[in-house]
């Protein structure tokens, strides 16, 4: 049985005032013993100002503040490296406009017993992702089939960005390494953690597209993600991962 208190939210944040009170007491309902940290990028909408308040309250929501804009790979790794140097066992990656429904975390703790990275798949059981275009859902679902030809890693949904490691995997990456952001970041994370060995499960997940402010996807996150799995390729051909 996984020690749920041993386990840490890492949720990037941006301009997200609309949510993160109610994200709070979602994941507590589900999961009351996780601890959740927010890494706000200087959100000018106040979001840190709320996180605050909420911290009044609640001594498992911790804050990391930086100051500006510097994308989401990098976010994750400074919530990473917090994680680590706090003796956090279990470190999960979510979103914060509600895209990933807190009620699956228990599903990612019950599947860490037995596996070393759990993934959050929209792709594993048909295809399953609510309210978004038709257009941006086949972007996604091809560029999943792309990365798998590519690459070879044998996940449905690698560019997905819910998932829970075990602190050993994050320990085996050499950060600085890691340059990528966006779709490309979760798709080299997997790809690392797959060519060390370890041991990663697909569950499967309903992504639902956010219900509050707006979405950070770019064309140049895209094209971030086409051009590195070929590095990816080409490295690993070479042992250099």
């Amino acid at each position: 049985m996984v020690d749920a208190s041993k386990a840490l939210i890492v949720i990037p944040t941006y301009n997200e005032k609309d949510n993160v009170k109610r994200l709070v007491a979602d994941i507590h309902f589900y999961q009351p013993e996780v601890h959740i940290l927010f890494v706000d990028d200087n959100s000018p909408d106040g979001t840190a100002d709320i996180i605050r308040d909420i911290q009044k309250e609640n001594d498992r929501i911790h804050l990391l503040e930086r100051p500006g804009k510097m994308g989401l790979g990098s976010a994750y790794l400074a919530g990473f490296k917090y994680a680590l140097s706090r003796g956090y066992d279990f470190i999960f990656e979510m979103d914060a406009d509600f895209s990933h429904d807190p009620k699956e975390i228990p599903a990612f703790l019950k599947n860490i017993e037995e596996n070393d990275l759990v993934l959050g798949s929209r792709y594993i059981k048909g295809v399953n992702v609510v309210n978004w275009p038709l257009r941006r859902l086949l972007l996604s679902y091809f560029a999943n089939v792309y990365t798998r030809l590519a690459t070879g890693l044998p996940v449905r949904d690698a560019t997905g960005g819910f998932k829970c490691f075990r602190r050993e995997v994050l320990e085996s990456i050499d950060f600085k390494e890691i340059k990528s952001n966006g779709y490309a970041f979760q798709i080299e994370l997997t790809f690392r953690a797959w060519k060390k060995g370890f041991r990663i499960k697909e569950i499967p997940i309903i992504f639902i597209d956010r219900v509050a402010g707006v979405s950070k996807l770019s064309k140049s996150i895209m094209w971030e993600a086409i051009f590195l799995v070929w590095k990816l390729r080409f490295a690993s051909m070479f042992n250099k991962i």
